[in-house]
């Protein structure tokens, strides 16, 4: 039985346990249909930290801020509904100026805003734009999984990170989080390689030993740049190619600031407005960026946004939410579950709820897709060391890289089904060795032991 199915059981043997509590069972039916939703993904962070405009960059799309938590959830059209005290209401969607608003209207107190959307970026994730004021016990219960914003680490997001490991369930498998050094162009002081730069940051960050435990990887992403590269309108490129146009030599002085760049003794014939606008959407960093990589040659629309959009990071942030969540949203969705039955035992004990304590105990000890991001978070928090080689291979194999096969062989070409089965069969000789390896410390072996049943799990999809 799969962890999924195990943990869809335990739930429903719960609902009956607790049919007498209307909370209770209101809660556990809710975390019913929630397995089968995609997977929640949160944006969280210090106030204008630009959360939003991460989300806008995910989605393709630009959205005016709203007021609480704001759900954007693939749509087969576009309508939102607002929670209210007085209940839900449905509200429209408008589209002004080429960004989507959100017309609220009289409803002044919105505790959840849900925002349909049809676009293919939400078909595998929902992704919710949280509050500044929310605490991180709130935003870890609304998802599954988290991208955390923050310019620099400082004690501040530590704490927040820490605190969403508090219970036992999460500090046994804390695997659900992403760093996101968000305004990476700012870090960067501006600078023309200040991408690169933060992007060495975030390398950094990742080995940092505080850092570690509480999160899968950290990246760095220029939102503003993203964005407008995403929704880069056919005038915005032309303003932008004829900026490019001129000398860099004549028109650098006046990219050194927003003031100089609006100022009334610009050198191209682009009306003060059009600068303002340019300015707005990309920063001064953006269109000194674009300029720039528009003389190099990227000097067709479609050339310019392929280059901003994987400059600014966006597609290394894909493939972190690809990697870690979305082809994990079947275990996130299960630890989110656990979690939230764990509240329910906790908050009303009951004689008839022991075997479902011990069951819940039993999976989070002995499930193998748990004790696979048990091991990872180990291996990538530098509580479990493994010898030379080995530590980055068990890595792999247990889904460091991505839960598909070639992914965990590490192959980067396509190879069929046979070779794939040879392939496997061999690291599981080796690994069935180091799991019994005498020289091996016991906390080794187990994490040893872990990769055999990866293999064995890859050996028996494979037939």
């Amino acid at each position: 039985m799969t962890l999924h199915a195990k943990v869809v059981a335990l739930l429903t043997e719960a609902l009956i346990v607790y049919r007498d509590s209307p909370r209770a069972t209101g809660w556990l039916r809710n975390q019913l249909a929630r397995m089968e939703e995609p997977v929640r993904i949160a944006i969280a962070g210090s106030p204008r930290i630009g959360k939003s405009t991460v989300v806008n960059a995910l989605i393709g799309e630009e959205f005016t801020p709203a007021t609480g938590f704001t759900w954007y959830r693939d749509g087969v059209r576009a309508r939102a509904t607002a929670f209210t005290p007085s209940g839900p209401q449905e509200v429209p969607v408008v589209t002004r100026d080429g960004k989507a608003h959100v017309e609220i209207g009289m409803w002044d107190q919105v505790d959840r805003l849900i925002v349909d959307w049809p676009t293919r970026s939400l078909r595998d994730a929902t992704i919710i734009d949280t509050p500044a004021t929310a605490t991180s016990d709130q935003v870890y219960r609304e998802a599954d999984a988290v991208l955390y914003l923050m310019r620099h680490l400082q004690d501040v997001d530590l704490k927040y990170l820490q605190a969403a490991h508090d219970n036992p369930i999460s500090r046994s498998s804390p695997i659900n989080t992403v760093v996101v050094l968000a305004k990476a162009d700012e870090i960067g002081a501006g600078r023309i390689d200040a991408l690169s730069s933060t992007k060495q940051i975030a390398r950094r960050y990742r080995r940092e030993a505080r850092v570690r435990p509480l999160c899968q990887n950290v990246v760095a992403v220029a939102g503003l740049i993203a964005v407008a590269a995403r929704t880069m309108r056919p005038e915005e490129f032309a303003a932008l190619a004829a900026l490019a146009a001129l000398p860099r030599t004549e028109l650098e002085d006046h990219l050194l600031s927003a003031d100089r760049f609006v100022g009334g003794d610009f050198p191209v014939a682009l009306d003060p407005s059009v600068r303002q606008a340019l300015l707005e959407r990309y920063g001064i960093f953006g269109v000194r960026l674009s300029a720039t990589l528009v003389r190099q040659g990227f000097d067709t629309q479609v050339k310019l946004v392929t280059q901003l959009v994987q400059r600014s990071g966006l597609g290394e942030l894909r493939d972190s939410i690809s990697q870690y969540f979305t082809e994990r949203r079947e275990v996130l969705k299960a630890r989110s579950a656990l979690l939230a039955l764990d509240v329910v035992l906790r908050a009303e004990p009951k004689p008839a709820a022991r075997k479902i304590v011990m069951d819940l105990e039993r999976i989070v000890a002995s499930a193998h897709d748990v004790r696979e991001l048990r091991l990872l978070a180990a291996l990538q928090g530098g509580r479990t060391r493994l010898p030379g080689a080995l530590e980055p291979e068990a890595s792999r194999i247990v889904g460091g890289l991505g839960t598909a096969v070639q992914a965990r062989l590490g192959l980067e070409e396509e190879v069929d089904e046979t070779e794939q089965r040879y392939l496997v069969a061999d690291l599981l000789a080796k690994w069935r060795e180091q799991a019994a390896n005498p020289v091996l410390d016991q906390d080794q072996r187990r994490a040893a032991t872990v990769v055999v049943r990866s293999c064995e799990g890859m050996l028996a999809g494979l037939g």
